[in-house]
């Protein structure tokens, strides 16, 4: 369980982003919890200076191909950082660990091997409720708190 409200920070500790490009690579599935993790990611970006149109979104089918798509991200050199953003919700197959396993290894792997950071935004719950708690609820936006690793790992 999270031991702390994901959209508490120290705001002085934040860069100012106006002058930064970001990448949010988002998967459909789960939509209202993805939803509301693009939110809380962008509201953030744009709270510390990103400017909308320097805010690119593009969406996957699943939380697996993130790391595709952060992958191809990565080739823009426009980018100073890329954001992933999935929910994936155990259910009565081993299918959980093979998803969690993959994306957590393929973007540790272009975290290694990029030029520019690539963001960890994925929840992996046991049910709705804590994917919800995690997506604006009682402990916060894991968005929130991607959009301020984004910005300062940009700065790096």
């Amino acid at each position: 369980m999270a031991t702390k409200n994901l959209s508490e920070y120290n705001v002085e500790q934040v860069p100012d982003a106006s002058n930064m490009i970001f990448g949010i690579v988002v998967a459909e599935w789960n939509p209202e919890i993805t939803g509301a993790l693009l939110e809380g990611c962008t509201s953030t970006l744009e709270k510390h200076g990103a400017l909308p149109e320097n805010i690119h979104v593009k969406t996957v089918p699943g939380s697996f191909e993130l790391i595709y798509g952060a992958h191809q991200m990565t080739l823009n050199d426009g980018y100073d950082a890329v954001i992933i953003l999935g929910s994936v919700i155990r259910g009565e197959t081993p299918h959980f660990d093979y998803i969690c396993q993959g994306v957590t290894a393929g973007i540790a792997r272009l975290n290694a091997t990029s030029s520019i950071p690539v963001v960890f935004g994925l929840l992996t719950t046991e049910n709705l409720q804590q994917a919800q708690d995690r997506a604006g609820g009682r402990l916060g936006n894991k968005g929130d708190e991607c959009a301020v690793v984004a910005i300062k790992m940009a700065k790096f």
